[in-house]
């Protein structure tokens, strides 16, 4: 009898720990979807101005609203750079933007999605496990209560009350749950067009760097028009 009553002791304990276990997990992963915004939006800052220093004085440079969403800035530095590859005909942008080049390899820290989209990843996953916390806090709860009496009228009621505290648990875990869909649903489209603006300067770059190192001009032909 000694360990059903340890047993039940620890179910008891952790069945009303549960709900309070959803609400800490609940404030936890507001603060990482929090960070994640600020991450995000910081990434998207250094992009936008390293992509302006890299087109800057260059003919017909895109110049947007600062209140211009930054991914919008992004694709219009992209065009101008585009612009200017698919153009053999602007000489001195050419030359101005291959010289930049090494300049924008030692600034692409921001490029490095991995651990972002790592923690985004887990966080958008993990809102699915909320539901589960408070049908696992309810199941304790009940379960405690089998334990508690074997059987008979009382162990009718004590399951009958055991359900009734422990619904909140199911409550805190769906509530917790839409909550997060919600901001998710936010914070998605953000999110996605960073890895958009992420791959499509990464292509660029390289397209860059192959277009305008195969038609740069050597140092034999530069002092040879001098």
């Amino acid at each position: 009898m000694e360990p059903l009553r340890q047993m039940t002791g620890m179910l008891n304990q952790f069945s009303a720990l549960s709900t309070y276990v959803i609400v800490a997990a609940f404030a936890v992963h507001l603060f990482v979807f929090f960070t994640l915004t600020l991450w995000a939006r910081r990434d998207l800052k250094n992009m936008a101005s390293a992509l302006y220093d890299f087109t800057r004085g260059l003919r017909h440079q895109s110049l947007l609203d600062r209140a211009a969403p930054l991914s919008d800035q992004v694709d219009a530095f992209l065009a101008d750079v585009n612009d200017v590859i698919s153009d053999p005909a602007r000489v001195a942008d050419r030359r101005s933007l291959h010289i930049r080049m090494q300049i924008m390899d030692e600034r692409r820290r921001y490029l490095n999605s991995m651990t972002f989209e790592t923690v985004y990843n887990m966080a958008r996953t993990m809102i699915e496990a909320y539901p589960l916390g408070g049908i696992v806090g309810t199941v304790l709860a009940i379960g405690a209560a089998l334990n508690a009496d074997a059987g008979g009228v009382a162990s009718v009621d004590a399951i009958v009350k055991r359900f009734g505290e422990s619904i909140w648990c199911t409550f805190a875990g769906l509530v917790a749950t839409i909550i997060l869909l919600f901001i998710n649903s936010f914070l998605e489209p953000g999110f996605n067009r960073l890895a958009e603006n992420r791959q499509h300067v990464r292509e660029t770059v390289a397209r860059a760097k192959r277009e305008l190192s195969l038609h740069a001009p050597q140092a034999g032909d530069e002092e040879a028009a001098t």
